[in-house]
């Protein structure tokens, strides 16, 4: 009996701490859909919650996937600034200390996630930056190239499926909204910010691309971004840094910009994000960005548009953004939240912020029907998602619903059909195979390059990742290519080595990595910059390679296509759109022909080729330095 009852106090005090397993399964995310019992659930929280409550639910902030012991520090001022500020919801991302991202588990992620929902009193929505799906942030997950290679491979069935394989493995980890896809038309080939995370520059593209992703998304119960609201693609200022301006007409913006956005809204979007970009077109106000403009967001988004969902600020502790708020940083809170906003989007200074919104509230320079609504927009997207029954997700699950071999598969196919030739001179691609290395005694390796092949691999940082997987690559096809890192710090000096082994050499693959990264500061001719071009010092290698050796040099544009606008000599010239390891791969692939290249460019690039055109080419395997046509395949 003693035993007896020592059993069912012990159950009793596990459902006390853990109240959430008392009467909850885990989530089993299906399309995402409000009932009739959710709406009643949203409307009776909303009347018991105070005002603090309220005001804290449209509050996010960062929270860093990894495991995190319950005292350590980190994790108790996370679980306080729940309690304390009533959070509506967590942003989830990795550390970053750039130029290195430190990627981490799924199984971490979300244990971590979980246990964060039972520290909150009500389920926490949980958002993601994921433009390149789950793996953007965790290893393990399925690895799509950027979005500007959808564009490229010009298929929507592409686009589904990612968002369908985003949504299913998001949810697997207890995340419940992404805050993509793009709708930005890169109009601007000097845009340091969206350049391959946008589509493309066609408007109709976007939009269509835009769509397909929400669909598979929405089906999978995953929430939806649409962003920079009103368009961030025709800027040369990255927001993150500084005020960028958006100066096309009502004429531009009614055809180009805005068409995405509204397929998207047509569509069913479950946000748009508003950037802090400065649009005198639609606002003269000179301390107005677009995040805090009522004429923008309410006035464009919500009463022209209709737009009815959530309305979302982009980080506000970017610096486009706080320049005009050094005084008194808690105001951009209010500021945008008067405009029309719903979700306050990472602070610069959640305390300021918070404690300025409830003063505004107080004096009613917020009105209570505004707070109402936009709290019951969030309440209503929590139970939307099924939040309000259960919150947790099955970490045991992970292992099955995770980085499926066939999504894998689908990955690496998007990544292979998006490779675009804009430029061959016929005399080099498809490039030969020379078999496998001799062996040799270990630990006495003597360096003795027959085939002649040089890469050169050009990155911001060759202390990173990027080039390795395009390396292996490499030597599986041929063994004793000499592959040569180089970054703007060692460029110049690298000059004669690199120059000596490209004139020695038969073949030459000058690889470039160049894709946007958030808040890269550079000094320009005016200060403080972003680009996503090559630096002085590695570009003036580039041209070197080019003079020396143009005819034998392939130029692997792995991301920004628009490289070759500074490089007119370059005489065979691929895009990737992309630097993630899938695309890496494809490169390698299409260069020695093993498969088609069908990839149509869907930007144009000044002086080199207009969009839509790319040089198509059936898979090929080089015998003997022959363009013999082993296998040939066929693409729509």
């Amino acid at each position: 009996m003693r035993r007896r009852i020592g059993l069912v106090l012990s159950f009793l005090s596990f459902l006390l701490v853990f109240p959430a397993f008392a009467k909850q399964k885990y989530q089993q995310p299906g399309p995402i859909h409000l009932d009739r019992e959710g709406e009643k659930w949203a409307e009776k929280t909303l009347h018991r919650l105070s005002i603090e409550e309220k005001v804290g639910q449209l509050f996010m902030i960062w929270v860093r996937a990894k495991f995190l012991n319950v005292n350590d520090p980190e994790y108790l001022q996370l679980r306080d600034s729940i309690r304390k500020c009533h959070l509506g919801g967590l942003t989830m991302t990795v550390r970053w200390d750039p130029p290195f991202l430190y990627r981490n588990q799924p199984y971490e992620a979300a244990e971590l996630l979980n246990r964060l929902q039972q520290d909150s009193k009500l389920p926490l929505l949980i958002a993601a930056d994921f433009e390149r799906g789950v793996t953007m942030r965790l290893h393990g997950a399925t690895e799509f190239p950027h979005a500007m290679a959808f564009g490229a491979a010009g298929k929507l069935q592409y686009a589904e499926a990612f968002g369908r394989i985003s949504a299913q493995e998001a949810r697997a980890i207890g995340v419940h909204w992404n805050f993509f896809p793009d709708a930005d038309v890169n109009s601007n080939p000097a845009n340091p910010i969206i350049n391959t995370r946008s589509f493309g520059e066609d408007p109709r593209q976007v939009g269509d691309l835009v769509t397909a992703y929400i669909r598979g998304a929405h089906a999978n119960g995953l929430m939806t971004t649409v962003k920079h609201f009103p368009g961030h693609g025709d800027t040369a200022t990255d927001s993150h840094l500084g005020v960028a301006q958006v100066s096309g007409d009502m004429t531009r913006l009614k055809s180009v910009e805005l068409p995405p956005f509204q397929q998207a809204i047509e569509a069913g979007v479950d946000s748009v994000m508003v950037a802090h970009v400065s649009v005198p077109a639609l606002d003269s106000d000179p301390n107005h960005v677009a995040s805090t403009s009522p004429a923008i967001v309410t006035g464009l988004l919500k009463n022209q548009l209709g737009f009815k969902g959530i309305i979302v600020t982009d980080a506000l502790d970017m610096a486009g953004l706080t320049r005009l708020y050094e005084a008194h940083i808690g105001r951009a809170a209010v500021d945008a939240f008067k405009a029309g906003n719903d979700v306050l989007l990472i602070p610069a200074d959640l305390d300021a912020s918070y404690r300025a919104m409830l003063e505004a509230v107080r004096s009613r320079e917020i009105s209570p029907a505004q707070l109402d609504a936009s709290v019951l927009k969030i309440l209503k997207a929590k139970a939307s998602l099924s939040l309000h029954k259960t919150r947790l997700v099955n970490v045991e699950a992970l292992s099955t619903l995770v980085g499926k071999p066939e999504n894998l598969a689908l990955g690496q196919q998007i990544a292979d059909d998006a490779i675009t030739l804009v430029r061959d001179n016929g005399k080099l691609l498809p490039l030969k195979t020379s078999g496998t290395a001799a062996p040799g005694l270990p630990y006495q390796r003597v360096e003795e390059v027959r085939d002649n092949t040089v890469a050169v691999i050009f990155s911001d940082d060759m202390r990173t990742e990027a080039g390795r997987t395009l390396e292996r690559q490499l030597r599986e096809r041929v063994p004793n290519a000499d592959v040569i890192y180089v970054d703007p710090r060692v460029a110049t000096a690298m000059s004669g080595d690199v120059l000596r082994a490209v004139d020695r050499a038969r073949s030459v693959i000058a690889a470039v990595y160049e894709v946007p990264v958030p808040g890269r500061v550079m000094k320009g001719a005016n200060g403080v910059t972003n680009s996503v071009g090559l630096s002085d010092a590695s570009g003036a290698l580039l041209q070197k390679v080019l003079d020396h050796a143009a005819e034998k040099t392939a130029v692997l544009a792995m991301g920004n296509p628009y490289l070759a606008q500074d490089f007119p000599a370059v005489q065979n010239y691929l895009c990737t759109f992309s630097n993630a390891t899938v695309s890496e791969i494809s490169a390698v692939k299409a260069l020695f022909g093993e498969i088609a290249v069908r990839g149509h460019l869907p930007v144009s690039i000044p002086n080199i080729a207009q969009r839509g055109a790319g040089i198509e080419r059936p898979a090929q395997i080089a015998q003997g330095g022959s363009r013999h046509a082993y296998y040939q395949t066929t693409g729509n």
